[in-house]
């Protein structure tokens, strides 16, 4: 069979050949330190046991579909959620449930993209999102995060970039993979971008809930009334259960304006029939239960403990940097060029797997432009983290010495 051309451009090397390299190693019989992906169960951290209860109970009466858009209850608990967060506009008809934010991007991107329409993406980002623009005929363009601005959107460059075919901007806040949490005036100059060149908003905020010290989430559909939002969210990180896939869309903006989009969404969203109906069935639960997260972000709290002990591990590794991550479970550390020749560190972290067994995501994979970044997931154990950063630190070091050392000629 012949592959469709739709997928020419499109990849996803999160799961992609060093993955699959790494599979091949572990069936060799390797252990592998794994700080690739940010999936919390198989490092201990999982969904709080009155959610599980939870969803049991309801298990026999979720045999059956959903309405397309999700459970009214589970709607209903997102709609106050957000209300209480002063987004008084969301209603429960304003939302629509998804296996996972995942689905929910793809979806939505569907019901609104034309070909080669032109759709502003972070760089570096979650590459699902660049992904799913391709898939859909449109061209993902790539606007540069600034690291020595805590990774904020360089806003110049976001205008800069904007064309006429240009119709939606993504935010990914907090960011994945910089662990960056945008400030009010970042998410003001963005509304701001959108009102003068009548652009819709795609808001993922799917690690809403997990951050450090004193950083502050805002959502970006509450500086953006008058504007098109999007707003993504879901029971995965936060709250620990990405495998049950519960996410959410809702919609904000003038009514107006997007009373065909959402007749369209509808459409799609009864193709696909419904969403997972057990986990729809989780959401009230997480929302108006206890907010477990924060025992895990505050001083002394696991994430929070691990996060500071990658950043000071990794950073004491000469050439070595990384902005402190105020928020997601992330870090982003560079290799300076100059001590650091990489030409591929897409090369770099295979052979980082293969001569010290752990894995960790290259930055271009992200869409970072320069080979000089890599993703660590601070999810795993303190021993482990402890672990992988002196393979990493032996593995630089060698690195190094091939870099300084001459080449015998011959």
């Amino acid at each position: 069979m012949q592959h469709s051309s739709k997928l020419q451009n499109v990849r996803y090397e999160l799961r992609g050949p060093i993955l699959q390299a790494a599979k091949t190693m572990e069936a060799e019989g390797h252990r592998l330190l794994k700080m690739n992906l940010g999936d919390t169960a198989p490092f201990g951290l999982e969904a709080p046991e009155s959610v599980v209860v939870d969803m049991i109970h309801h298990l026999r009466g979720a045999q059956g579909y959903s309405d397309s858009k999700g459970i009214f209850t589970a709607r209903t608990a997102i709609s106050q959620y957000y209300q209480t967060k002063g987004l008084m506009t969301i209603g429960v008809e304003d939302i629509f449930l998804g296996n996972g934010v995942s689905e929910l991007i793809s979806m939505t991107l569907q019901a609104f993209m034309e070909n080669d329409d032109e759709v502003l993406i972070p760089a570096p980002d979650y590459p699902l999102w660049t992904a799913a623009v391709t898939l859909t005929g449109g061209k993902p363009v790539h606007y540069l995060c600034d690291e020595s601005q805590q990774w904020w959107p360089d806003m110049a460059d976001v205008e800069a970039k904007i064309t006429e075919r240009t119709r939606a901007i993504v935010i990914i806040n907090p960011n994945n993979p910089t662990g960056a949490v945008y400030p009010r005036h970042i998410l003001e100059q963005f509304a701001e971008l959108a009102r003068r060149h009548d652009l819709v908003l795609f808001s993922d905020e799917i690690y809403e809930k997990i951050r450090y010290e004193d950083a502050v989430h805002i959502h970006t559909a509450a500086v953006a009334d008058d504007v098109c939002v999007l707003t993504f969210s879901g029971l995965s990180k936060a709250y620990r259960m990405p495998g049950y896939r519960a996410g959410w869309v809702a919609i904000t903006g003038p009514r107006v304006a997007t009373a065909e989009y959402r007749e369209a969404l509808e459409l799609l969203a009864s193709l696909r029939l419904c969403a997972n109906v057990p986990a729809q069935h989780a959401i009230q639960t997480c929302l108006g239960g206890y907010q477990s997260i924060e025992e895990l972000i505050r001083p002394g709290g696991r994430l929070r403990e691990q996060r500071d002990l990658a950043w000071r591990l990794l950073t004491a590794i000469p050439g070595v940097s990384c902005v402190p991550a105020a928020g997601a479970m992330y870090l982003f550390p560079r290799l300076d060029p100059e001590i650091y020749p990489i030409e591929s560190d897409e090369q770099f972290v295979m052979d980082l797997l293969q001569e010290q067994k752990i894995l960790v995501s290259h930055g271009t994979a992200f869409n970072w432009p320069v080979p000089d970044h890599f993703r660590f997931v601070i999810l795993p154990a303190v021993e482990d983290i402890e672990e992988a950063v002196r393979r990493i630190a032996s593995f630089l070091a060698a690195y190094r010495h091939r870099a300084v050392t001459p080449q015998p000629i011959g």
